[in-house]
């Protein structure tokens, strides 16, 4: 069956493929309600849900208990700004060696890995060291 098409889905698709900022879906309704002001919360959960079911996204739980969602789908890593919450993308090499390693001592076969690399982001560190907010420090 084919899936039928959605001016509400496209928009949710092209709101996350022009952010590099993995937001939650409340900040997908937030911005997507801009355009689509009748667009429910849960019309954009059951879309992303769908979506990330597809691997047309990527669904992260990054543990502070909210998904975030990701359009670049291809193999990348991930930190999580534990002041903020921030969730950057990683540039760096692959890392898929991880996994030889990690089935040098298991009896099964490993089909892939998660990581995530959690510290403080830059914005974060940067707030620390002046004692104020980013925001503030540019005014």
């Amino acid at each position: 069956m084919a899936l039928k098409h959605s001016a509400q889905r496209d928009k949710i698709m092209a709101f996350l493929m022009g952010r590099k900022d993995h937001p939650t879906a409340d900040v997908v309704y937030m911005n997507v309600r801009k355009e689509y002001p009748n667009i429910s919360l849960g019309t954009v959960y059951r879309n992303l849900t769908l979506l990330a079911n597809m691997g047309e996204i990527m669904r992260l739980r990054v543990g502070d208990g909210v998904d975030h969602f990701d359009a670049d789908t291809s193999p990348h890593y991930h930190f999580v700004c534990t002041e903020c919450g921030s969730v950057i993308d990683l540039e760096m090499e692959n890392i898929d060696t991880i996994q030889d390693i990690a089935g040098a001592g298991f009896d099964g076969k490993i089909a892939g890995h998660v990581t995530y690399f959690y510290g403080i982001c830059g914005d974060c560190s940067k707030e620390s060291a002046s004692g104020q907010k980013p925001e503030t420090a540019l005014q």
